[in-house]
């Protein structure tokens, strides 16, 4: 976190395919070693893989099931008189949409055995059915929040 000033908010690019920063977005987090053509090519498999399964518009399925995972409430450690303690604060939305996409990501990658493009596919589909292991661990950070709402009052 910076001391001096507030870090510049930077624009985001839109994808080449649907012009849509959430894609846009989804490609920059993909990318591994600067590789986009290849985080784009997998990402547009996945979308017309999605297409063809479910007849609907890719964008909107997307944007639902990454809405599915966005989390709400996360825990943020704070250190009060020599204690630490797990304080329960609100997600803003740039975070909830990094940490959903981040989260998707991670368990598409997790999926062994299967192409990406196609984990990354089911990955999504689970989330907008409200199931697999992004959503899952979307319930945990919100259980974890819960269970430590009693030390809310330490938020800075």
């Amino acid at each position: 976190m910076a001391r001096r000033r507030s870090a510049v908010k930077r624009s985001v690019q839109r994808d080449v395919r649907y012009q849509s920063p959430l894609i846009g977005r989804f490609v920059a987090h993909m990318m591994s070693s600067g590789k986009k053509s290849t985080a784009q090519r997998i990402i547009y498999t996945a979308l017309d893989e999605i297409q063809q399964e479910t007849n609907e518009d890719p964008l909107q399925f997307v944007e639902r099931a990454l809405d599915n995972v966005r989390p709400r409430l996360e825990v943020k450690s704070r250190r009060v008189g020599g204690a630490t303690y797990q304080v329960p604060i609100e997600v803003s939305d740039e975070r909830q949409i990094a940490l959903a996409l981040r989260w998707v990501i991670q368990y598409s990658r997790a999926r062994k055995g299967v192409p990406m493009a196609k984990a990354l596919a089911m990955e999504l589909m689970d989330a907008y059915k409200n199931q697999g292991a992004s959503v899952k661990k979307r319930e945990d950070t919100f259980k974890m929040a819960q269970a430590n709402r009693a030390f809310a009052h330490y938020r800075w």
